[in-house]
C-alpha cells in the first residue's frame, strides 16, 4: 500500500535533514517551490511539515519559513508511552542495557504514585536506554507486583517491556506525564557518560489501566543534547483560533 502524499514528502525532507543536507539553522524551501517539486498542493505540504515540526526536526511557522533545528532529536508527548516505538518511528535503532531487574519494597514516592504502602513488593527495573548505540536515558520503573513479576520471564534487552506485557494482556491504557529538571546523580553520570551534577531532563510517569488502576511509576532521565520533547496544542476549529504550542529544550 502506497503512503499518503505528505507522509512521503516528510519522509523525504526528514532524510535531507538526517544526512546534513540541511543543516541545523537552513531555512527549508518555500510552501511554493515545495509544491511544484512534489507535485503537491499546499495542504498537503503544510500536512509534512506540521509532522516534521511534531518531531522537533524545524521551528518557524505562523508567518515564519520552518527552519531546520538542532540535532536533538525531538519526541512528541504522544509516543512517550513507548520509547522502542518512538525511536523505530525517526529512523533510530533502539536499544536498551538492563542494569537490574529486582524485587523490592516500594520508595515513598513509588508508594504515592502506585497508592501502595510504603514497603509493599514492587518490581523495579534500572535501563539504559539507546538510540545508534548512544546513551540518551536512563529508566528507572516500578511496577506493580502482578505486573512486574511477568519481566522475570523475559528479557528486557530483548525490546520493549511494554510491547511485552502487551502481549501477555496487561491493559496498559494511559499515562500521566510529569517534566521537570534535575542534576544527575552518581548513577546518571556513570550510565550515561555525563558529569554528576549535570543537567538531565527528568519525565515522571504514571501509566495506568482503563478503569484508573496505577500499574507503573517510571523516573525517566534524558540527556537534553540528545533528547527533546514537544507539544503540539490546539484550540477546538469552532473558535476559528488554532495555536501552535511548543515547548523545546535543546542544546547544541
Amino acid at each position: 500500500m502506497t503512503a499518503p502524499l505528505h507522509a512521503r514528502v516528510a519522509v523525504e525532507l526528514r532524510e535531507q535533514i538526517q544526512r546534513g543536507e540541511l543543516p541545523p539553522g537552513t531555512p527549508l524551501p518555500s510552501e511554493a517551490r515545495l509544491c511544484e517539486r512534489f507535485g503537491a498542493s499546499r495542504g498537503t505540504i503544510r500536512s509534512a511539515l506540521a509532522a516534521l515540526r511534531r518531531e522537533g526536526l524545524i521551528g518557524g511557522g505562523q508567518g515564519r519559513p520552518p527552519v531546520v533545528r538542532d540535532t536533538a532529536v525531538g519526541q512528541p508527548f504522544e509516543t512517550l508511552l513507548s520509547f522502542t516505538a518512538w525511536a523505530e518511528q525517526i529512523g533510530k535503532v533502539p536499544g536498551q542495557r538492563t542494569i537490574e531487574v529486582a524485587r523490592r519494597g516500594a520508595s515513598a514516592a513509588a508508594s504515592e504514585v502506585l497508592r501502595l504502602e510504603e514497603g509493599t513488593p514492587v518490581v523495579e527495573v534500572l535501563r539504559l536506554r539507546l538510540l545508534d548505540d548512544e546513551p540518551v536515558m536512563l529508566e528507572r520503573a516500578n511496577f506493580v507486583l502482578e505486573v512486574g513479576r511477568l519481566l522475570f520471564d523475559f528479557d528486557p534487552d530483548t525490546g520493549s517491556i511494554y510491547a511485552h506485557l502487551a502481549g501477555q494482556g496487561v491493559d496498559l491504557h494511559s499515562a500521566q506525564h510529569t517534566m521537570d529538571a534535575v542534576a544527575a546523580d552518581e548513577t546518571d553520570a556513570e550510565l550515561l557518560d555525563i558529569k554528576i551534577g549535570a543537567p538531565l531532563l527528568r519525565e515522571r510517569r504514571r501509566a495506568t489501566s482503563a478503569d484508573g488502576v496505577p500499574l507503573e511509576y517510571s523516573d525517566d532521565r534524558y540527556r537534553p543534547d540528545r533528547v527533546t520533547f514537544t507539544i503540539d496544542n490546539a484550540r477546538p476549529a469552532s473558535s476559528g483560533i488554532t495555536h501552535d504550542l511548543r515547548i523545546l529544550k535543546e542544546t547544541s
